[in-house]
C-alpha cells in the first residue's frame, strides 16, 4: 500500500478511483451522498447516485464500480452514523477481490472514515495495510475538486 499526499482528482482517467460511501437510499430510489468525495463525486457524475441507489436496494450496501473507473466503498449504513470499522475492513476485502478479478493495477482510495467521518488514520491503516499491495494508493487529499 501507498500513501500519498495528494488530490484524489489528480487520479482521474489514469485510476480506478473509490468513493467512501454509506447504505442509505432515498425513496426516489438514489444514493445519499455523504461529505467529501462522495458529494464531490455525485456533483460531477449525475449518473452516480441512481446507479449506486439501484446496486444497493438490489445487493446491500457493498463494493460495487457504480460507474467505469468510479468504485463505492461504503464506511457507515447511514450518511448520519459513525464510521464502522468492520465494515471498512469488509469494504478493503471486497475491494482487493473486486481489483484482483478486474485485474485493476492501479486503485486511488481516501482514507476510509479519517475525513469527515473523524476517525484517526492509526486506527484504520491496520485494518487495511494486510490487503491493500502495491497496486492502492491511499490519498491524504480527498479534495472537493473534480
Amino acid at each position: 500500500m501507498q500513501e500519498q499526499q495528494t488530490d484524489i482528482w489528480s487520479y482521474r482517467g489514469t485510476a480506478v478511483l473509490v468513493i467512501t460511501t454509506n447504505g442509505s437510499v432515498t425513496r426516489d430510489g438514489r444514493s445519499i451522498p455523504g461529505r467529501g468525495v462522495a458529494r464531490a463525486a455525485a456533483e460531477h457524475f449525475p449518473e452516480l447516485r441512481l446507479r449506486l441507489g439501484l446496486l444497493l436496494q438490489a445487493g446491500g450496501n457493498h463494493v460495487y464500480e457504480v460507474l467505469p473507473g468510479l468504485v463505492s466503498f461504503p464506511v457507515e449504513e447511514t450518511p448520519f452514523s459513525q464510521p464502522d470499522k468492520r465494515l471498512i475492513r469488509r469494504s478493503a476485502e471486497e475491494l482487493r477481490l473486486l481489483a484482483d478479478q478486474q485485474g485493476w493495477q492501479r486503485i486511488v482510495v481516501p482514507r476510509p472514515g479519517c475525513g469527515g467521518g473523524g476517525l484517526d488514520w492509526q486506527e484504520v491503516r491496520p485494518l487495511l495495510e494486510d490487503l491493500f499491495d502495491e497496486r492502492f494508493i491511499v490519498v491524504t487529499l480527498a479534495a472537493r475538486r473534480v
